[in-house]
């Protein structure tokens, strides 16, 4: 994704449409067709992120197997500053929570003891609130984001 968002035009058509779009518009290109093949994009990321989940992670599907992650997708993008280098190593991160709560769950932990499993199973949540309250600092999101284009006349 660094690759394609950084080192291809679309990337930088793109990138340059979330911030301003008008000037993009002013380029000669079609804003609606740029956010739709992003879009297209995001949707055969999403069903291979889905099929992993549902084939390799857990290979039967039940009811709200995600769990959450969708929040902590959205938590690491902000955590890494809105650039694909940075959510990477916060998935990494949140995904070495993960790891953990797994694999404390039924340990006796020292000078604490037992802890009930729904403790150790909200870790990485409660930790990714931790971090996104105390580590984030200022992370600006694109300035066009989630504002529809209208092309004036």
């Amino acid at each position: 994704m660094w690759w394609l968002l950084f080192r291809t035009r679309f990337g930088l058509r793109l990138r340059a449409t979330g911030e301003n779009p008008a000037m993009v518009d002013a380029a000669g290109v079609s804003i609606t067709a740029l956010r739709y093949r992003a879009l297209m994009l995001n949707g055969v990321l999403c069903s291979l992120a889905g099929s992993y989940l549902v084939l390799a992670q857990n290979p039967a599907f039940m009811p709200h197997m995600t769990a959450g992650r969708g929040y902590m997708a959205l938590a690491a993008m902000i955590f890494g500053k809105w650039h694909p280098v940075g959510a990477f190593l916060a998935c990494l991160l949140f995904g070495f929570l993960d790891a953990v709560s797994i694999r404390l769950q039924g340990v006796a932990l020292p000078l604490v003891g037992a802890v009930p499993v729904q403790a150790i199973q909200a870790l990485p949540y409660v930790l990714t609130v931790v971090l996104l309250a105390g580590f984030v600092g200022k992370a600006r999101a694109p300035k066009a984001l989630g504002i529809p284009y209208v092309k004036e006349r």
